[in-house]
C-alpha cells in the first residue's frame, strides 16, 4: 500500500468532517432530562463544550434534598479543555483533507479520534458515578443504600424520577463523524487495493449518506418488554404485576413510557403529559403472547368485565380479528374501537 495522496472523495468526507466538528462548539452534546409527576414537563441538563445548561438551578435545588452535590460550570475542567480538543480535531479533519492528503495521516485522524471518544466516554461515567454516590450523610432525605448515578445512555429511575440520558446535536454529529472517518479509510482502502472500484466506493457513499440521514431524521426507539416485579407504571406508580394488559407509549425523544392497564396510558394521555405531537408510537400487549406488543392502531380490542385487568378498564389487545373472536368466546365481552378510548384531540 503506498502513501500517496488520498481520492477526492475521501478528502470531500474528511473536509466535510471538520466543518460538522466546528458545528460541535455552538451546540449541546449531551443531555440528561428528568421526568416526574411534580414536572410533567421534564427537567433536562445539556452539556455544550464549554458550560452546563438548561433546568440547572431547579436540579441543584432538588438534588440538595437527597445530599448531591449542586452543578456548576466551573467546577469542571472538561469545559475549559473540552473547546480546544474539539477545535483541533476540526483543524486536523480539514488540514488531512486539503493539506496532508495522505492515507497515513487519515489513519492517524481516525486512530486519534476513537482514543478521544473513548476517554470521553470514560470520563463521563467517571463523573456520573462520583456525582451518584458520593452523597451528604446528612441530607433531608437519606435511603440506605441509595446511590443516584445517572444512566450513562439509555434510561434509569431514580427514586420518583425518570433519567433519561441521549446524546444532543453535538453528540450525533460526533457519533456521525466517526462513522464518516471509518467510511473514508475503507473506500480508501479499497481504492487502493483495486483501483477500479469507485463504483463500488459511490455504492457506499450512498448508504453511509442514507444512514447518517436516516439517524437524523428519526430516533425511533423500539418496544421494550414489559417486566413482571421489575417494571412500575408511569402513571399510577404501581408495580407490574400482570402484564398481559400493559401498555407502552413511545416518545419522539424515544423515551418510554410503560403502564400496567390501558386505563392508566388513557389517563397520562389526557393529562397531557407528553403531547399528541410529541408521540412517536403507542403499543400494548397482545393478550394471548404477553411477550409480545402491537401497536394501538393495529390492535383488536375486547372488553369485559370478566377480563379484571390491574386498574379496570377490562381491556385485552388481540393481534387478529379471529383472535378477538375468541376471545369474545370465552370472556362475553364487546369489541371497542380506538376512537371511543382515544378522541381524535388527545
Amino acid at each position: 500500500m503506498n502513501a500517496g495522496n488520498l481520492t477526492s472523495l475521501t478528502r470531500i468526507i474528511t473536509g466535510v468532517c471538520g466543518l460538522a466538528l466546528v458545528i460541535c462548539l455552538f451546540v449541546p452534546l449531551w443531555q440528561i432530562e428528568l421526568a416526574a409527576p411534580q414536572y410533567p414537563e421534564g427537567l433536562v441538563l445539556k452539556m455544550y463544550p464549554h458550560k452546563i445548561a438548561g433546568n440547572v438551578d431547579i436540579i441543584n435545588g432538588l438534588n440538595h434534598y437527597i445530599g448531591m452535590k449542586t452543578l456548576h460550570t466551573e467546577d469542571f475542567v472538561e469545559f475549559t479543555v473540552l473547546p480546544y480538543i474539539i477545535a483541533f480535531f476540526a483543524a486536523f479533519c480539514l488540514v488531512v483533507a486539503f493539506l496532508l492528503k495522505t492515507f497515513r495521516w487519515l489513519i492517524g485522524l481516525f486512530t486519534l479520534f476513537v482514543v478521544f471518544g473513548i476517554v470521553a466516554m470514560a470520563d463521563f461515567y467517571r463523573w456520573e458515578y462520583q456525582y451518584g454516590h458520593d452523597l451528604d450523610p446528612n441530607a433531608a432525605i437519606n435511603v440506605p443504600g441509595m446511590s443516584y448515578q445517572p444512566p450513562l445512555i439509555g434510561y434509569k429511575q431514580l427514586l420518583n424520577f425518570g433519567a433519561y440520558s441521549v446524546p444532543d446535536i453535538g453528540g450525533w454529529l460526533f457519533i456521525a463523524v466517526g462513522m464518516a472517518l471509518l467510511a473514508a479509510l475503507i473506500l480508501e482502502y479499497r481504492s487502493r487495493r483495486k483501483p477500479s472500484v469507485s463504483i463500488h466506493a459511490r455504492r457506499a457513499m450512498a448508504v453511509l449518506s442514507l444512514f447518517i440521514v436516516l439517524s437524523f431524521a428519526s430516533c425511533s426507539t423500539a418496544p421494550q418488554p414489559i417486566k413482571v416485579g421489575k417494571d412500575a407504571c408511569s402513571f399510577c406508580k404501581m408495580g407490574v404485576a400482570d402484564k398481559r394488559f400493559g401498555a407502552e407509549l413511545i416518545s419522539k425523544k424515544g423515551k418510554v413510557y410503560k403502564f400496567d392497564d390501558l386505563h392508566c396510558l388513557l389517563e397520562f394521555k389526557k393529562e397531557n403529559t407528553v403531547k399528541s405531537e410529541d408521540t412517536q408510537s403507542i403499543y400494548v400487549v397482545d393478550f394471548e403472547a404477553p411477550h409480545s406488543l402491537v401497536q394501538l392502531d393495529n390492535a383488536f380490542l375486547l372488553q369485559s368485565e370478566a377480563l379484571r385487568s390491574p386498574m379496570g378498564s377490562n381491556i385485552a389487545a388481540f393481534v387478529t380479528e379471529n383472535a378477538l373472536q375468541n376471545g369474545l368466546e370465552t370472556f362475553k365481552g364487546q369489541p371497542v374501537g380506538l376512537n371511543t378510548l382515544i378522541p381524535k384531540d388527545q
